[in-house]
């Protein structure tokens, strides 16, 4: 499990290495990736509660892992065809919203999430995973499947 996650790790650097950012919003529909299958919504949010809930036993800043939160909530959002705004995403992360605003600016500068203005307010932007970071995740969890499930 540690070596598929090392895996994961350096296939995000790469694809956040190249720079490449291809346009896409929550209505556009992601091209077929050779039959990568797409976990189920409601077993997504299963393996997020149950991320959530270590907290209750254990002291939660033994597990704080915001950008892995962060890609869960949008993986989740994208798979149900929601746009996340912002604040929503500070929330999901489980940090303070200072530490999720850093993250979110990392995480975009690498290329891994996309921010998008809302059209009809101003004051809202929402965050999405950036395709190649969409893929990636729908491979992970096709690889991963029995372990995690």
């Amino acid at each position: 499990m540690i070596d598929e996650v090392g895996r994961i790790a350096r296939t995000l650097t790469v694809l956040s290495a190249t720079g490449k950012e291809l346009p896409y919003s929550a209505e556009t529909r992601l091209p077929s990736d050779g039959g990568a299958e797409t976990i189920k919504p409601e077993t997504l949010r299963a393996i997020m509660r149950a991320r959530r809930l270590r907290g209750s036993f254990f002291p939660a800043d033994l597990f704080a892992d915001p950008a892995w939160d962060i890609m869960l909530d949008l993986y989740q959002a994208e798979l149900t065809q929601y746009r996340v705004p912002v604040s929503s995403l500070c929330i999901a992360s489980g940090v303070p919203a200072t530490t999720a605003l850093r993250w979110i600016r990392t995480m975009t500068e690498r290329g891994l999430l996309v921010r998008r203005d809302d059209p009809r307010d101003g004051r809202r932007v929402f965050v999405e995973m950036s395709p190649e970071t969409s893929a990636a995740m729908r491979h992970y969890f096709a690889e991963v499947g029995a372990f995690a499930l």
